[in-house]
């Protein structure tokens, strides 16, 4: 794991980022308060996925994740990378809640947790050997911030 991560000219900073046997997960840590939701808006032709948290539009989030996981991509080639939204302080509902948008996974931290646990369990291209090289070429091109 690599925690707050600069991306070279740039003011972000990536939080976490895991290289797993499965791939690489790139995970932005937010502290939101309110409930989230994915609205669709639009028809067939322009459906439009806006993420809200309470009241508040933060699709700028997930275009933010999106942004932070192609970097990463093009650091690591043809290697799968998992991007996610982990809410510490939101309100999640008692049954179900976590969802995806746009490829972004958007959840909590425990549910995190078992993602990352079963990305284990899955299909495995690298060896412990790859990860550890793997984490060695993100922790070189993405300084400490």
């Amino acid at each position: 794991m690599l925690h707050d991560r600069r991306i070279p000219c740039t003011r972000t900073n990536i939080d976490h980022l895991v290289v797993t046997t499965a791939g690489v997960w790139v995970i932005d840590a937010k502290r939101y308060k309110g409930r989230l939701e994915v609205r669709v808006e639009g028809g067939i032709l322009r459906r439009v996925e806006r993420l809200i948290v309470g009241r508040r539009d933060c699709t700028a989030l997930v275009d933010g994740a999106l942004d932070q996981a192609a970097i990463v991509r093009d650091l690591v080639g043809d290697l799968r990378v998992v991007c996610a939204l982990c809410f510490v302080d939101a309100d999640w509902p008692l049954v179900g809640g976590a969802f995806s948008t746009r490829g972004v996974h958007v959840l909590w931290p425990k549910r995190l947790v078992k993602l990352l646990r079963d990305d284990l369990l899955g299909e495995a291209p690298l060896t412990t050997t790859d990860v550890a090289r793997m984490r060695g070429v993100l922790a070189a091109a993405l300084p400490p911030a």
